[in-house]
């Protein structure tokens, strides 16, 4: 198994692009998936200069419905003509940034009604061949949360708070080795791993996706308590995690100290094996 960060908000490598967003390639013996295709086009770019053929993808999943993880769906569908795309029903929903004072700031998906074809709404719990398994509905204990409030949806009602139903996740198992794929982590990191947990019996071996802590602020001891708990809770075990997107520079810094070599970058171009 091959997991290979296509697009992120680092590029450290010569010849890549980096752009706010996330787009990751896995390929496994049976399957070659691409899990979000970022903001833009940037990816596909990213993708041949990685030598990978995006072409050759047999299936596209969604975490969810923020454009910066979605906003590539159109130019992924013109190089791929036959991938089903698995997203979540809510991941059409209309989502906003909303802060006082401000005019509320889309943040859902590009308009996505000829796209509508190649999708495939899933479940909680969807077993698909080749070992990849995608869930949702994660148990939420929000002293583990930190998706900032002003992260909303607009219904007829008017705006209310983001539940992330939107939000789905991804296992990818191989050869007794397990892959844990987390967009964002709105939900929380941990509440997520835990889900993956009761899943499999045991926690994956590699996880590849942001933890949403980038605006968290150092000087709030709300803020340095809930690091601090993911950090301790992340360091069971022995799995790795790369991330980067949202976790943000001060949260990345004091989950390497509790986990070491075992916290790596997600950077444009990162890889592993498995």
């Amino acid at each position: 198994m091959k997991i290979v960060t296509l697009l992120e908000n680092t590029a450290r490598r010569p010849g890549l692009a980096a752009a706010r967003g996330l787009s990751l390639y896995v390929e496994t013996d049976r399957r070659k998936v691409l899990f979000d295709m970022g903001p833009d086009a940037s990816f596909l770019d990213n993708a041949r200069a990685l030598g990978i053929d995006l072409a050759a993808v047999d299936a596209a999943v969604l975490s969810h419905g923020h454009s910066d993880h979605g906003g590539g769906l159109a130019a992924f569908c013109a190089v791929n003509r036959g991938a089903s795309i698995y997203l979540r029903r809510e991941a059409l929903g209309a989502y906003y940034a909303v802060l006082p004072g401000q005019e509320p700031n889309y943040i859902g998906l590009p308009e996505t009604a000829e796209l509508a074809e190649r999708f495939v709404f899933t479940g909680e719990w969807e077993t698909l061949d080749g070992g990849l398994t995608l869930f949702s509905g994660v148990e939420d204990e929000r002293t583990l949360r930190a998706a900032a409030p002003k992260l909303q949806e607009k219904t007829e009602a008017g705006f209310r708070p983001d539940g992330f139903a939107h939000e789905q996740h991804m296992l990818v198992e191989e050869k007794g080795k397990t892959a844990l794929l987390a967009g964002c982590g709105h939900l929380g990191i941990v509440n997520i791993l835990r889900a993956a947990e009761r899943r499999l019996g045991r926690r994956p071996d590699v996880v590849f996706g942001g933890f949403h802590l980038f605006e968290l602020n150092p000087e709030d001891p709300e803020a340095v308590a809930l690091t601090g708990a993911t950090a301790a809770e992340l360091a069971k075990g022995t799995t790795l995690y790369y991330t980067g997107h949202c976790t943000g520079d001060w949260a990345y810094a004091r989950l390497k100290e509790a986990l070491g070599d075992r916290l790596r970058p997600m950077d444009c171009g990162a890889s592993a094996e498995l």
